[in-house]
């Protein structure tokens, strides 16, 4: 085998990824597979995660643990990490990718402003996130390849473009974009704090197609510099660059996944 080769095998190396169920998380799921490392897939108790099991499973032969849990509860989290500690398994990986969504908010309701939401979005966005650093910290510490990625958003980093939104029904809840820069601030935090034991880096996406209005897509593309709004697996490459030795000397970084969306 090469030395890249080497560089980006996970053989043997076991990932947590919450989220795991949703678009971007069974994309990141998938890569982590393919890459030969074994997944501990989260998301919420009511979910199926048979189909994406059943998915992964023809890939290779790595390990799939499935765990229902809702993050936004404490008491929740702290089962989950007791369950995963039961597992007996060498933990390499966490990537918070859980997240509510503008467009999950409003599925819930049409003030997607209210200090109720913003709370909510807060707790689970960011909260949950530093939650499951903090808990697994130890056991990514015994690992020699340590590793957080952090999900966050290029409304982490701009403002939103509200014409965007014009004659449609999508939303920008302004906890959204706040948790998601709070997301990148505790990216450098926890490199800091964590240090040298794991790395902790933050990957910034701009808009994913999701089957969104047509106005929008036509209106999103002509403000990015490819000409196109981001796909699924645009991902694939910085969360195997961030998870593997490829990135074995950098920690505390934010990388902007957007087609030049916010260098215009």
């Amino acid at each position: 085998m090469s030395n890249i080769h080497k560089l980006v095998n996970l053989n043997k190396k076991t990932a947590i990824i919450t989220g795991a169920l949703g678009l971007l998380g069974s994309e990141i799921a998938k890569t982590i597979v393919e890459l030969g490392g074994n997944v501990i897939l989260v998301d919420l108790p009511e979910k199926n995660f048979t189909p994406l099991k059943s998915k992964l499973q023809k890939i290779n032969s790595s390990k799939i643990f499935c765990i229902g849990c809702n993050l936004s509860d404490q008491n929740e989290r702290d089962v989950l990490f007791k369950k995963i500690n039961s597992f007996n398994i060498s933990l390499d990986i966490l990537i918070n990718n859980v997240a509510f969504t503008g467009q999950s908010i409003l599925k819930k309701t049409t003030n997607t402003n209210s200090i109720e939401i913003f709370n909510e979005i807060m707790k689970l966005n960011l909260g949950a996130s530093y939650d499951l650093s903090n808990s697994f910290f130890k056991s990514l510490k015994k690992s020699k390849i340590g590793s957080i990625v952090n999900i966050a958003s290029i409304y982490g980093i701009v403002a939103p473009d509200y014409k965007l939104y014009k004659k449609t029904n999508m939303q920008n809840p302004a906890a959204y974009g706040a948790s998601k820069a709070g997301l990148i601030q505790l990216t450098k935090w926890q490199a800091s704090t964590f240090a040298p034991y794991v790395r902790v880096n933050c990957i910034s996406l701009g808009g994913i197609f999701n089957n969104q209005n047509k106005i929008f897509l036509n209106k999103y593309k002509n403000k990015t510099l490819l000409g196109r709004m981001g796909i699924k697996s645009d991902i694939n490459g910085t969360i195997t660059y961030l998870t593997t030795d490829l990135s074995s000397y950098v920690t505390g970084q934010n990388i902007v996944v957007d087609g030049g969306y916010s260098l215009i």
